[in-house]
């Protein structure tokens, strides 16, 4: 089992910086590919950004590239989310996941753990 936590949500302008984190806990962290989830009101859950096991590879949504940043830090069991000039549009409930593999994979049921989720909210 992996335990995952969601911090860092909260309301924003836009135009804003945000920074997501998401600690784990339970089986070793860097065997685990991580990714980040968003869910607006009304919508499907939809991918935002994807870590490899290591870090060296990170891919992103349309929607998040050039203002979302993924990283992580082994050492703490931490995945990070650096979202920059946030949008009304980016205002979600964030997730992270984590699954056990090395092949990039986008959607949310291929996910094995999931966090609790944190809300952001980015107001006009």
């Amino acid at each position: 089992q992996v335990q995952l936590v969601e911090t860092g949500g909260g309301l924003v302008q836009a135009g804003g910086s945000l920074r997501l984190s998401c600690a784990a806990s339970g089986r070793t962290f860097s065997n685990y590919a991580m990714g980040w989830f968003r869910q607006a009101p009304g919508r499907e859950r939809e991918y935002v950004a994807y870590i490899n096991w290591s870090g060296d590879s990170t891919y992103y949504a349309d929607s998040a590239k050039g203002r979302f940043t993924i990283s992580r830090d082994n050492a703490k069991n931490t995945v990070y989310l650096q979202m920059d000039s946030l949008k009304p549009e980016d205002t979600a409930v964030y997730y992270c996941a984590a699954r056990n593999g090395r092949v990039l994979v986008t959607i949310p049921s291929h996910y094995t753990y999931w966090g609790q989720g944190t809300q952001v909210t980015v107001s006009s």
